[in-house]
């Protein structure tokens, strides 16, 4: 005698956005990110870093 069970199906989280640093500069160094009318400044560093400040 042969029992089959089977697992229960998981739902995967749907992936979060994704944006490219050098989209959002515009292959600059700097861009502006609004959130709730204030501004963060995101920098890319000489070294390829992401610095985002308020």
């Amino acid at each position: 005698m042969s029992f089959h069970s089977t697992l229960p199906k998981r739902k995967l989280a749907p992936s979060p956005p994704s944006y490219a640093a050098r989209d959002l500069t515009q292959d600059g160094d700097l861009a502006q990110i609004v959130l709730d009318e204030k501004i963060y400044i995101l920098r890319i560093t000489r070294a390829g870093k992401l610095i985002l400040t308020k």
